[in-house]
């Protein structure tokens, strides 16, 4: 999951491969703004077939949430 979440950071963000890392934080760490957090969490969605809630949206700040989120839609 890492390495696909990393490939999508790596087309969406004008980044380093190696400043991503699973405790990156996506505003403070690698310069992403409120667009580029939506539109990272809309490929991430996509990529992996599932809709995340608002709610758990909120809660996105690193790499490691949306690893946590994906494996929480995908136990459901």
């Amino acid at each position: 999951m890492f390495e696909e979440i990393k490939e999508i950071l790596l087309e969406q963000l004008d980044i380093d491969e190696k400043d991503i890392k699973l405790e990156s934080k996506l505003i403070d760490d690698l310069g992403a703004d409120s667009l580029d957090v939506a539109e990272i969490v809309s490929a991430v969605e996509n990529k992996f077939n599932l809709e995340f809630s608002k709610e758990d949206l909120n809660k996105v700040e690193t790499i490691q949430d949306i690893i946590d989120l994906l494996e929480k839609n995908n136990k459901r």
